[in-house]
């Protein structure tokens, strides 16, 4: 069906299938018409029928007649879109709007060539979310965010700028200390800097006390004077144990250090030496717990003399973030001007100070025209490209950013900005993942799909801590970027949003001083609110030694049940399902994974984690069968692994 174009008069197709998104098309190739949805990309000879929803070729239920127990006047809203409950609709929001029954959706999204071999794309694809259910979650109405709109121009900008923050922090751990940057470690900076960061930047911090980064001054330190890897074999052991002898010895001959830890580092290392030339029968553990010795006796000293370099590097690469903030806001500013827009005249927005259902976030600065972006379809992926610069995400995935789009703006009711906007979002999480392998993706990690149902329906779970609109079940969740990701339905960053009530589901990126605040903020949650309110989370279970997040948890008031899902006997889905092949969306979980319960009383009382219940939510915690090992493996114990969804 290449070379097609718009066929026929709009009315010879019934509402309720220009509602769905079929339109009659012309195939210049066949020379006869065909029948195209632009929300599935399906192709048909035959005039499309209603009424059945096939979830192989009709994957969102586009198509679908109404449930038996709705009501008629539902089945127009079309597009997957439920009628939302009287008492919802009462207290959407301020911002809250009518859907249209029909949107306009640009040429360039239309007038998309189709070619055979593509036609039966749905075949292959499955949906990872359900965005028909409605939230439970309540919240005082707020005002709308002062953040600046996104724009192609400025995303490019900042993800060139990341770009070199990234070379910086490799070029400053090769030169000063002699090792590659800890595997992750930068991606860990960010969230734990937007712990405690106060900046105007959304994803680069600049506002920041302490300067020095805990998280990334206690791995660099892991790593020195060398990177200890997982060893299974003897050789393996004998040749780490010596280098780790060797870099220590240089080391310390190579700074300042004190004539005591000289003496003590030297001493050691000498045995070690020794011992090395003259036991050959060793075994792999031998070697390891001699490793261990030599670690315990030489690394406070190693610790003490590269203590004041390390720091350094964390101070330099955030005095470079902080500068790169301040052109990012300039040149932002600067555009925002040239299109009239003003930053500081913006009125507020009045509030009332009433409970309503929670809505996505909004600006309150209104967005600046958007350019030109444009779209071609690769077989089953999108491809989005501004000035040269193009990102990738797979056809279900850019047909859910539309559903989400068409829930979740306002301000954008023909689709104008759409291309625009999807660009910036997929970008920002690009830059925000690396370049590396596999590097990034355990920060989108997500549950399995049965996992979200089963917390839905044993538990009435209808909404994400921390997700992004690449890997969220449901369609109200909170993210890290809400300038971008609010047009998709983000509820903003968890740790600044506070619901009086409702069933939430919470697994963190893995972060340490992340996931401690996360705990902090359940708790104040869960002491001030009388209605009924219930946190499922889920967290590694390291406790070698124990993360104060989980030890809080554990010591916690509201904990009212807990249970241990073991190390490889479940899984995740990839943070790079958007893109990545569909072989390869799960991966087993290298650690175990502990499971805990939040609740006040009125929360227990109505999602009490019953025997039942849990047996019921423990049937589907089960590997698939199809899931690959971790993309992250290869980590030593010494540095944690994160793969979890996004940052708060």
């Amino acid at each position: 069906m290449n070379d097609t174009t718009p066929c026929g008069p709009r009315f010879s197709l019934s509402d309720e299938l220009i509602q769905a998104g079929w339109s009659k098309c012309w195939s210049k190739r066949e020379n006869r018409p065909y029948y195209f949805n632009r929300f599935t990309n399906q192709s048909l000879w035959e005039m499309p029928v209603l009424g059945q929803h096939d979830v192989i070729s009709d994957p969102l239920g586009l198509n679908a007649a109404p449930a038996s127990g709705e009501v008629k006047s539902d089945a127009g809203l079309g597009n997957g879109q439920r009628k939302r409950p009287p008492s919802e609709d009462a207290q959407a929001g301020p911002n809250s709007f009518k859907r249209p029954k029909v949107c306009f959706v640009p040429n360039s999204l239309s007038d998309i060539s189709v070619d055979m071999t593509c036609l039966n794309w749905s075949l292959c694809f499955r949906v990872y979310w359900d965005l028909d259910i409605q939230t439970n979650a309540v919240i005082r109405e707020r005002a709308p965010a002062d953040h600046l709109p996104p724009h192609p121009e400025i995303e490019l900008q900042r993800a060139q700028l990341t770009t070199k923050l990234r070379q910086h922090y490799h070029e400053l751990c090769s030169q000063r200390e002699g090792i590659e940057p800890p595997r992750e470690s930068f991606n860990r900076w960010l969230l734990e800097r937007k712990v405690v960061d106060k900046g105007l930047d959304l994803f680069l911090p600049s506002e920041c006390d302490p300067v020095i980064s805990p998280s990334m001054f206690r791995e660099i330190m892991n790593d020195i004077p060398i990177r200890l890897s997982r060893i299974k074999y003897k050789e393996e052991a004998r040749k780490l144990l010596f280098k780790y002898a060797e870099a220590a010895k240089k080391m310390i001959d190579s700074r300042n250090a004190t004539p005591d830890s000289r003496k003590v580092v030297k001493w050691n290392v000498e045995d070690t030496m020794n011992w090395l030339r003259r036991d050959h029968s060793a075994s792999k553990e031998d070697y390891m717990d001699r490793l261990e010795h030599l670690r315990k006796q030489c690394g406070p000293h190693v610790a003490s003399v590269a203590k004041d370099s390390v720091e350094g590097i964390c101070s330099k690469i955030y005095h470079i973030s902080a500068e790169y903030v301040r052109r990012i806001r300039q040149a932002h500013l600067t555009l925002l001007k040239e299109c009239n827009i003003s930053v500081d005249g913006t009125e507020s927005t009045a509030v009332q100070d009433r409970l309503v259902y929670c809505y996505p976030a909004r600006l309150s600065i209104p967005s600046p025209p958007q350019p030109r972006v444009e779209l071609h379809f690769e077989n089953d992926v999108a491809c989005l490209r501004y000035k040269g610069e193009m990102v990738k995400v797979n056809r279900g995935h850019f047909s859910k950013l539309e559903l989400l789009y068409r829930y979740s703006c306002i301000d954008d009711p023909r689709f104008e900005k759409f291309l625009s906007r999807v660009w910036c979002l997929i970008k920002r999480y690009q830059v925000m993942f690396g370049s590396g392998v596999n590097e990034g993706s355990g920060l989108q990690g997500a549950l399995p799909v049965p996992i979200f149902e089963a917390l839905n329906k044993q538990f009435g779970v209808t909404f994400e801590c921390f997700a992004s609109p690449l890997n969220c079940y449901f369609k109200q969740f909170c993210s890290a970027f809400p300038d971008i990701d609010g047009f998709f339905g983000s509820r903003g960053p968890f740790l600044s949003f506070s619901p009086a009530s409702g069933s939430f589901e919470a697994n963190p990126p893995f972060c340490e001083e992340l996931m401690d605040a996360m705990v902090k903020h359940f708790e104040d949650l869960l002491e001030h609110s009388s209605e009924p309110l219930s946190f499922i989370i889920f967290v590694p279970e390291w406790r070698d030694p124990p993360t104060p997040a989980l030890t809080r948890m554990e010591a916690s008031r509201f904990r009212r049940h807990q249970m241990i899902v073991p190390a490889f006997e479940h899984e995740y889905r990839s943070g790079s399902q958007h893109i990545c092949k569909r072989e390869e969306i799960y991966y087993k979980a290298v650690h175990g994974t502990a499971v805990i319960f939040l609740q006040n009383n009125a929360g227990f009382s109505k999602w009490e984690p019953t025997t039942e219940r849990i047996q019921e939510f423990l049937a589907v915690y089960k590997i698939s069968g199809r899931s690959l090992p971790s993309p992250a493996t290869d980590k030593s114990s010494s540095c944690r692994t994160s793969t979890n969804s996004a940052f708060s």
